[in-house]
C-alpha cells in the first residue's frame, strides 16, 4: 500500500532562477532608515558589513525607509563593492521633500525636516527612480516594487490609485526594464487583494508581500500563493516575524501589523513558543526557514537594526528544525494543513 504523503513530504516543484536575486536571505533596510529608534552612520555601516560577511548578498530599501536615509547609507556602504556580487531592490510611489516643520515622526521614521508624499504618476516614478539611483551610489537596481498600493493604505481613494498605477507607473516601470534601468519589476505591499487585482491585469516579475505568508499568518495569502506560482510570480516573503511577534527567543514580542498586539494575538503567539518549546526548536529560526519551502518563494526578507541582529538571522537560516516540529505545529491548529513546510 502506497503511504499518503503529507504537504511537506509532497515534492514540490523547483522556482525558475531568479538571476536578479543573490540571496535567499535578504537584508531588510528600513529599520537602518531609523524605524521606531536611531541608528548611527557608524552603527548602520558596521550592521551592512556584517550583513556582508554572512554573505547575505541582496539588501531591500525604499525611499520612504528614512525618508532617504537607508537608501544613502547603503550606498555608502556598499560603494566599494563589486557590484555584480549582490543585488538591490528599492520602491517607488512617493517622493521625498523638505520639510523643516517634520519632526512628529507620525510615519516611524526617526529623521526630521524631511516627509514622503505618495506620487504613483509617470513622473513621480521617474523622479523616485533618478533620487534613489543617486542615493544608491549606482546605475540600476536589480528589482524595483510599486511601494503600498492598496486599499490598506488608501482608503476610498484605492480606486484612483489602482488605475493610476496601472495606467502609468506600472507602464513606467516596464519601460525602466526595457532600458536596463532595473532588471525586474513588482508590487512592494501588505496585503493580498491588491496583488490580486494586479496580477490578472499587468504581467509582474516579483511580488514583496510583508507579513502575509509568515509562521503566525498563512489565512491571507492563500489566493496569492497560489497564483503567483502559476503564473511564475517571484515572491518575497517580508515581515517574517510579523513585526518582532515571534522574533525573540524567549518568547511573543509586543507588536504586530505595525501596533500594538491585542490579547488575542499575543496568546496565539505564546502557542507556537509552547508547541515548538517541546522539541528545543527557536520559534524565529522557525519564522525565517517556514516561507521558503513553499514554491513561490525567493527570498525571505528580514528587517535588521545590528550586527547582532545579522548574526542571529544568519544562524537561524541554518538552525535545525525537527520535522516533528512542523507537525506539531499542524497537530496544533497553528499552521493551515495545505502549506508547505521545509
Amino acid at each position: 500500500m502506497t503511504q499518503a504523503t503529507t504537504p511537506s513530504d509532497a515534492p514540490q516543484p523547483e522556482l525558475a532562477p531568479r538571476p536578479w536575486l543573490r540571496s535567499r536571505l535578504a537584508f531588510g533596510g528600513a529599520p537602518i532608515g531609523n524605524l521606531y529608534a536611531s541608528v548611527d552612520d557608524e552603527a548602520a555601516a558596521y550592521t551592512l558589513a556584517r550583513a556582508w560577511l554572512r554573505n547575505i548578498r541582496h539588501v531591500d530599501t525604499a525611499p520612504y525607509y528614512g525618508y532617504g536615509l537607508s537608501e544613502s547609507r547603503i550606498g555608502a556602504a556598499l560603494a566599494g563593492m563589486p557590484r555584480n556580487s549582490y543585488s538591490l531592490s528599492t520602491k517607488v510611489g512617493r517622493l521625498i521633500e523638505a520639510d523643516a516643520q517634520q519632526t512628529g515622526h507620525a510615519d516611524g521614521f526617526i529623521v526630521d525636516g524631511q516627509r514622503a508624499r505618495f506620487d504613483y504618476s509617470r513622473d513621480g516614478v521617474l523622479r523616485s527612480v533618478e533620487a534613489s539611483l543617486r542615493r544608491l551610489r549606482t546605475d540600476h537596481v536589480e528589482l524595483l516594487l510599486l511601494h503600498d498600493i492598496g486599499a490598506l493604505t488608501h482608503g476610498e481613494r484605492h480606486a484612483a490609485v489602482l488605475q493610476q498605477a496601472l495606467d502609468e507607473a506600472l507602464p513606467a516601470m516596464a519601460e525602466l526594464r526595457a532600458q536596463g534601468v532595473c532588471d525586474a519589476i513588482g508590487l512592494g505591499v501588505n496585503e493580498e487583494a491588491v496583488c490580486l487585482e494586479v496580477m490578472p491585469r499587468f504581467a509582474l516579475d516579483a511580488i514583496m508581500l510583508a507579513g502575509r505568508y509568515t509562521l503566525f499568518e498563512q489565512a491571507h495569502s492563500a489566493a496569492v500563493m497560489a497564483q503567483a506560482q502559476e503564473r511564475g510570480i517571484a515572491i518575497l516573503a517580508a515581515g517574517p516575524y510579523n513585526s518582532g511577534l515571534l522574533g525573540d527567543s524567549r518568547g511573543p514580542g509586543q507588536f504586530y501589523n505595525y501596533a500594538p498586539a491585542e490579547p488575542a494575538v499575543q496568546a496565539r503567539a505564546q502557542r507556537f513558543y509552547e508547541v515548538l518549546g517541546h522539541s528545543h526548536t527557536d520559534v524565529g529560526a522557525a519564522a525565517l526557514q517556514f516561507p521558503l519551502a513553499h514554491p513561490a518563494v525567493a527570498s525571505v526578507v528580514c528587517g535588521l537594526r545590528s550586527p547582532a541582529e545579522v548574526d542571529t538571522a544568519s544562524e537561524r537560516m541554518q538552525m535545525p528544525v525537527p520535522r516533528a516540529a512542523w507537525q506539531a505545529l499542524r497537530d496544533a491548529g497553528l499552521l493551515q494543513e495545505a502549506v508547505p513546510t521545509p
